[in-house]
């Protein structure tokens, strides 16, 4: 393959992984509604221990366990914030 070859695989991964993410972010706005209905935490550390070791587990490289993770961890930050605009208050009409 050529670098415009690999580059359209690229891009077609790219296109993969939107969807995958937005599908993963409905799943967060979700669950940010039980919590918010359950009066659960946001922040819930032993759920993101056992996100960590499933990727860390799932893990054929080349990326290593550390970059991985560093990947996971903003989109756990992302999703945890999905969560926030769910439980939070619902602004009032004007």
């Amino acid at each position: 393959m050529d670098i415009e070859d690999w580059r359209q695989k690229i891009d077609d991964l790219d296109r993969q992984l939107v969807r995958l993410m937005n599908e993963r972010a409905q799943c967060a706005h979700e669950i940010g509604r039980l919590k918010r209905d359950s009066a659960m935490p946001i922040y819930e550390p032993d759920r993101e221990r056992i996100i960590f070791q499933n990727i860390a587990r799932a893990n054929a490289g080349p990326l290593s366990d550390v970059q991985l993770r560093q990947v996971y961890e903003r989109l756990v930050d992302v999703m945890r914030q999905i969560q926030r605009e769910e439980m939070a208050p619902e602004a009032e009409n004007d």
